[in-house]
């Protein structure tokens, strides 16, 4: 298994932004945390300070005590200086805490939700292009990281900045002379800063998008396992992971290594220069230019200071990676929304027609299509009267499921007009839309939930509203269906069933799908082949009980059976990409060669079906003799 390519990735990429603006970004989930996380920031600050402010205490101890007629006493003053401010240290870190953790999930919270809403908002082609596994880690990995540098980086980053700032004029008050010394090693590692900053978010975007495509690749195996195990491909897998996973560990190690040359870098410097500072301090003393108490004092000084100097570099390594998220975050939210409710065109719900659908000079084409491709829809030109079940024929790759995705605007026409109940369904608000039309398809999704949830996840909630009539409903939908199955399940309609279903035979799922599309109770019912994996009669039987259950419901059907083809008011012949012809199932087979010829093809397809239904096999066996 190759590792995906994402096309996609690099065409929603746009210019690199600075880290204020990435921050900016952030300002709709900010709401309440500002005034918290200065506190926090407040908090942190004072506790740096008070930690700058022992070396102090320890330089005037140092100087009391060793000078002519010292007094002990003042060991103990310093004693108990030091451990208020010891216990301060503690309670204000405590505070940073308390001010900032709580509104810093309640910040990855809003930005999770906000992603999740935006994902139901996108279009169809955005799903068709975007890997599920890089929005799985942009949905989690990306807003935990960036939930624990809101909470930890940015207040460290500006209180370790602030605290070196202040170290620096407590250093040069000591001694000029020794600061200036324990500066110069800063100079280096200025310069270097400047290529690690490019380096790390390089290293670090490669990082996060691996990941993602990792996820992806998971994700797939999962859901296929059933696939991987049945042609035992579990091997290929596996080293196609690993190819993967290898890939990722590549990247990691090399982001580690630019972040350890860096810290390395900001380690061992000051640690040199502190040494030359000994040794420039000890000669100072001995000149009696320095006393030993200032002396002590510096050294105490730069030890506080090495924590806060160290930490740059991590934390600065974990500020680009949260720009990094906040980047890849703005990626999904910035792709427009292209199927949306309607501007300026009041939906003022007046029924028009209901259950009238037509097309009208309908042309198609999907978005990613390359420029000056052929429409796959031309010139479609269709109309049902309310009431009617039309069913929709052709071959293989005709444009049949997409014709019929145009009905709830899971897609918008490229050109012409799609209406139901007479007007464009670009007019409608999409709930409004989505109430009026129900669709199911071939490929069945359920959710991990239970039958009954399922089933009900369309129905008007005035219905949902009232539990009795919501139970008549289900019941209703689930006969219509011939899903009496549910009824069978270990927790009747409770039963929680797996991910997307797969618990479930594959004719019990369409079947689900089919009664959850019934109990929205549309006005137009679309169905894409969704009795594929039923047997004939089974199919039979649910479409003469969707004739009667959803009686003034006018049905699009994308057929791919005479049986029902047979049972449609009229049929619609759809061959690249046009609507060849329309009429009743006996006019299409007198005058028109090419249904004749797709006719035979489903005759052809369903042959060993149609002998099973026919009794022909137990007519072979001499069953039927025998009970004669």
């Amino acid at each position: 298994m190759s590792t995906p390519a994402r096309p996609s990735l690099r065409r929603v990429r746009g210019e690199e932004r600075s880290l204020a603006e990435a921050l900016r970004r952030l300002s709709p989930y900010l709401e309440g945390i500002r005034w918290r996380w200065g506190a926090g920031l407040a908090s942190a600050m004072l506790a740096g300070l008070v930690a700058l402010a022992i070396p102090q205490v320890i330089q005037q101890l140092v100087n009391s005590v060793l000078r002519p007629g010292g007094d002990a006493s003042d060991v103990w003053t310093a004693v108990v200086i030091m451990t208020v401010l010891g216990v301060a240290e503690g309670a204000l870190v405590y505070l940073r805490r308390f001010f900032i953790l709580p509104p810093a999930a309640g910040v990855e919270n809003r930005a999770r939700v906000a992603l999740f809403r935006r994902l139901q908002r996108l279009p169809v082609s955005f799903h068709d292009s975007w890997p599920s596994g890089q929005l799985l880690s942009r949905s989690v990995g990306d807003l935990s990281l960036l939930r624990r540098w809101i909470a930890f980086g940015t207040v460290m980053f500006v209180v370790s900045i602030v605290t070196i700032v202040v170290g620096l004029v407590l250093l040069f008050t000591t001694s000029w002379v020794l600061a200036l010394i324990y500066l110069a090693g800063a100079v280096p590692i200025m310069w270097r800063s400047f290529h690690f900053r490019n380096d790390f978010r390089a290293a670090s975007r490669l990082s996060q998008d691996q990941a993602g495509d990792l996820a992806t690749t998971v994700e797939e195996s999962v859901h296929g396992i059933r696939v991987l195990k049945a042609f035992g491909r579990g091997g290929e897998a596996l080293e196609g992971f690993r190819g993967q996973a290898d890939t990722l560990r590549g990247t990691e190690v090399h982001k580690a290594a630019v972040l350890s040359k860096f810290i390395s870098l900001i380690v061992a410097l000051p640690e040199t220069v502190i040494g030359l500072s000994l040794a420039v301090g000890i000669y100072l003393v001995a000149t009696g230019d320095l006393t030993v108490g200032a002396v002590a004092g510096f050294f105490a000084t730069t030890a506080v200071l090495a924590g806060p100097v160290e930490s740059v570099g991590q934390l600065m390594g974990m500020s680009l990676s949260a720009k990094t998220a906040i980047d890849r975050h703005a990626e999904v939210m910035d792709t427009p929304v292209d199927i949306a409710d309607p501007e300026g065109i009041p939906d003022d719900g007046a029924p028009g027609t209901p259950g009238a659908l037509a097309f009208r000079g309908v042309r198609f084409r999907y978005p990613d299509a390359p420029e000056g491709a052929e429409p796959l829809l031309r010139d479609i030109t269709l109309e049902l009267r309310p009431g009617e079940t039309m069913a929709l024929v052709g071959l293989t790759g005709s444009g049949k499921s997409t014709l019929v995705q145009l009905v709830p605007r899971l897609y918008d026409v490229t050109a012409g007009q799609v209406l139901v109940g007479g007007r464009d369904v670009r007019e409608y608000e999409l709930v409004e839309l989505r109430r009026r039309v129900s669709i199911a398809f071939e490929d069945s999704t359920l959710f991990s939930d239970s039958i009954r949830n399922n089933v009900l996840l369309g129905a008007p909630e005035q219905v949902l509203a009232d539990p009795a009539a919501a139970q008549n409903l289900l019941d209703l939908a689930l006969d219509t269906a011939q899903a009496q199955f549910a009824h069978r399940l270990p927790e009747g309609l409770d039963t929680e069933i797996g991910e997307e279903g797969l618990s479930l035979s594959g004719g019990q799922r369409q079947r689900i799908a089919l009664a959850r599309a019934i109990a929205a109770r549309p006005e137009v019912l679309v169905l894409d082949d969704p009795l594929s994996a039923l047997d004939v009669r089974t199919e039979e039987e649910v479409t003469r009980r969707l004739r009667s259950v959803l009686a003034g419901t006018t049905t699009l059907i994308v057929a791919h059976r005479p049986s029902t083809v047979a049972l449609a008011d009229r049929v619609a012949v759809l061959q690249d990409g046009r609507i060849l012809d329309v009429g009743t199932h006996a006019e299409l087979l007198a005058r028109s060669a090419d249904y004749r010829f797709i006719i035979s093809s489903f005759e052809a397809d369903r042959s060993i079906e149609s002998v099973m239904d026919s009794g022909a096999i137990t007519a072979m066996t001499g069953t039927e003799g025998d009970r004669a």
